[in-house]
């Protein structure tokens, strides 16, 4: 048996994200001590690491949700875990795009500017006051 702060440590998930996946439903309510301290057993362990490897990838609380509802089921198609995980990969391949666009107009801007001149004239802060001047919609 784990306490709250042991199964933090062996997980890296803050003590209050782990009591927030419990009130979620994401991980299982703890058993409680005489003194009412909270304790884990091996299989609260696992849920957490599936959990924050889950919230590592990107994965929302509503996916996750649905990938531990699978999990629980084993008898079931795995095919609504493959169209989470394609759903996620498009979601980040989405903002990978999104962040290219944003580094071409940081690198535009930050060349606009020799940083030897004085504020007023200083292009970098010309362009995050008037839209305008960017290059494209970002």
């Amino acid at each position: 048996m784990f306490s709250i702060g042991e199964l933090s440590k062996r997980t890296k998930v803050k003590v209050p994200t782990i009591r927030y996946y419990e009130e979620m439903g994401l991980l299982a309510e703890a058993e409680r001590t005489s003194g009412n301290q909270r304790r884990y057993d091996k299989t609260g362990l696992e849920r957490l690491s599936f959990i924050r490897h889950a919230r590592d990838l990107g994965f929302s609380i509503e996916a996750i949700s649905s990938l531990i509802e699978l999990q629980e089921h084993p008898d079931r198609s795995c095919e609504t875990a493959t169209d989470i995980a394609v759903s996620q990969l498009a979601d980040v391949r989405e903002k990978i795009k999104r962040l290219k666009l944003l580094e071409k107009e940081l690198i535009r801007i930050s060349k606009g500017c020799d940083g030897q001149g004085i504020s007023e004239d200083c292009y970098v802060l010309a362009s995050l006051a008037d839209h305008e001047l960017c290059s494209r919609e970002h």
